[in-house]
């Protein structure tokens, strides 16, 4: 693809943007640097993750998940989502 993503990876970040946009006030929270927001978002996006592929997560997929739902937050964050 000459976007240098693959389905999967659309779907995957697809998802994870679902898991922001449902819990704006907890974005605004992890933008506030507040705790317990990051272990929220890391939570809900392995369970939309698992719904999505229908099994439980390994180790190194969990981590992989995890990194992307931080780049999806901050992406909110760069474009200034609240303002």
């Amino acid at each position: 693809m000459a976007s240098g993503q693959d389905s999967g990876d659309v779907a995957l970040d697809r998802v994870l943007a679902e898991v922001a946009d449902a819990h704006p006030d907890r974005v605004e929270g992890w933008l506030r640097n507040e705790p317990g927001h990051w272990g929220f978002f890391a939570g809900q996006a392995v369970l939309a993750v698992r719904e999505l592929i229908g099994r439980s997560l390994e180790e190194p997929e969990r981590r992989f998940v995890w990194h992307r739902m931080w780049q999806v937050l901050q992406q909110r964050q760069r474009s200034d989502y609240f303002n």
